[in-house]
């Protein structure tokens, strides 16, 4: 048997701080969260470490977006202890549990499962505005460019809760869960994003590449900016076979690798085929060069 003592809040706040930059954690979702607001999800958690990540996970969820910054403020923060402070039926199950076992249910493509936990919520008093918002970010997290319809129908289901009320707008809610539910599944896109903004703060600040960069004064055009740049839509097929748009340094680095399945199994192959008229193009280059 082992004896469980609450945790001091300076040990919450050190765990919370841990969290927000390890990549196994929220690294690299960039949230900005200034220390009075992470001291406040620590009184929050009252000792339990556990319930402290899951405020975190919470409030990252509800971030406000600014540029490519989740912000996480004081208006965000009464959000998140309003409804993380809920317990929804009579077993005393916490609001992080049914969420969790929402959004996990959508991630595994069980729309039985994700109905089930949706209705558990609504029957608990759950606002049905945080599940519309879940739904929007795992329409991006967890189905991209599989089908981004997604997308786009979670925004609508949000709208139409907005505009028609609960009777409408929780089914329009219930018809999005299911539909991202049953959609194929790709987190290709949010890796890729977290991969590039880990690289962007890790790499040197690498200069754009003088053929890509912006030529609006005659000293500019002088220095060569813009020059030798090709508009891809006076390329055959609208595409500049064998022009980079990377730093030279990292020029053949990819982020974005798109799942075989769903619509990014047509992105995927298109990708390999302009790719392969890079190569081609490349090996022109370099038999011109050689003769």
């Amino acid at each position: 048997m082992y004896l469980l003592r609450p945790l001091d809040e300076t040990v919450l706040v050190e765990l919370i701080g841990k969290a927000l930059t390890e990549s196994r954690g929220l690294g690299g979702k960039n949230i900005r969260i200034e220390t009075d607001m992470i001291e406040r999800l620590a009184r929050a958690a009252d000792g339990d470490g556990r319930r402290a990540l899951n405020l975190l996970e919470i409030a990252a969820d509800l971030a406000r977006i600014d540029g490519e910054v989740l912000v996480v403020d004081a208006i965000v923060m009464e959000e998140v202890l309003q409804a993380s402070g809920r317990r929804y039926d009579k077993q005393g199950d916490l609001f992080y549990d049914q969420i969790s076992a929402f959004h996990k249910s959508v991630r595994g493509s069980s729309p039985d499962g994700a109905l089930y936990w949706y209705a558990r919520m609504l029957d608990g008093g759950c606002d049905p505005l945080y599940v519309a918002r879940r739904l929007v970010a795992i329409a991006s997290e967890d189905i991209g460019n599989a089908d981004p319809r997604a997308l786009q129908i979670s925004l609508n289901a949000w709208d139409a809760f907005v505009r028609l009320g609960p009777a409408e707008g929780n089914r329009a809610i219930a018809q999005a869960a299911v539909f991202c539910a049953c959609a194929p599944k790709s987190n290709a896109v949010y890796r890729a994003f977290n991969q590039a903004m880990a690289d962007v703060r890790e790499d040197p600040s690498y200069e754009v590449p003088v053929h890509l960069r912006n030529a609006p004064t005659s000293l500019m055009q002088d220095l060569g900016y813009g020059e030798d740049y090709r508009y891809a839509h006076d390329e055959p097929n609208g595409y500049a076979a064998g022009e980079s748009y990377l730093p030279e340094s990292i020029r053949q680095r990819r982020y974005y690798a798109p799942e075989p399945r769903g619509l990014e199994q047509k992105i995927g192959e298109k990708l390999e085929h302009l790719r392969e008229l890079d190569r081609h193009s490349d090996r022109q280059r370099y038999k011109r060069m050689r003769s």
